[in-house]
């Protein structure tokens, strides 16, 4: 099979076992942690404990970012060491953006909310229902598989989500152009933009780089709110 049938079986397959038994909430949980501690060992760049079978080192163009911030220093840290048995996890259901987020933000800086959530709302729905040549596709479960697997690298989990999709639906190679992207930004290079989904359009790529950038400000959001609204209670 091709990496696009591939990728389409493996939904329908999904969709099909969804339907025929749900996983427990106690499968759901270690399935999450799993996928959380996998995360923190995909480097950016394509070197990873998860041994990706390609290298982009040698494509990777070393930038002075400095001009352009205050702290040169300043940039992503994994939520957790490595090897620490117990990693913290954000629980979506106890501060939610939705239920507490967007109130916040509105009383904090007003309409702002609506903005913002029009905005995520919008990159999130956004869909032609095709996949390559394939048209008519429901790509609900793809998308959320995306905007997941961000939130799951910044430690917050969803107690209704079926983490075992993000390890069938992602494969190695996009996981490393998801953590640069989402991460490292600067080091992100175009022979790892067409590494992944060869056989997909641009724009359908680029609707995925619209939604690594909307759920890691959606999880920056999330902690910056949450911090705020302990602060005031």
């Amino acid at each position: 099979l091709s990496e696009l049938e591939a990728l389409m079986e493996r939904m329908k397959r999904l969709q099909e076992d969804k339907e025929d038994e749900e996983a427990s909430q106690e499968e759901m949980a270690t399935r999450f942690e799993k996928e959380k501690k996998e995360s923190l060992l995909v480097i950016s760049g394509g070197i990873c404990a998860l041994q990706i079978p390609f290298s982009f080192d040698d494509d990777i163009v070393s930038m002075d970012v400095s001009r352009y911030i205050e702290d040169p220093g300043f940039g992503y840290k994994d939520f957790a060491r490595r090897g620490e048995d117990h990693l913290p996890t954000f629980r979506a259901q106890d501060y939610t953006w939705e239920n507490h987020g967007f109130s916040l933000v509105n009383r904090l800086y007003s309409d702002i909310g609506h903005l913002l959530d029009e905005k995520f709302r919008m990159v999130y729905n956004l869909t032609y229902n095709t996949m390559a040549t394939h048209e008519d596709v429901d790509t609900t479960m793809l998308r959320r598989a995306l905007f997941n697997y961000v939130h799951c690298m910044y430690g917050i989990r969803y107690d209704d989500y079926d983490y075992g999709e993000v390890n069938q639906l992602l494969e190695r190679s996009l996981k490393v152009y998801i953590k640069t992207v989402t991460c490292y930004p600067e080091r992100t290079t175009k022979r790892m933009y067409d590494s992944y989904w060869r056989q997909f359009k641009h724009s359908e790529k680029v609707h995925v780089n619209l939604l690594l950038m909307e759920a890691r400000m959606q999880a920056e959001l999330l902690y910056a709110l949450r911090a705020i609204t302990r602060h005031l209670t």
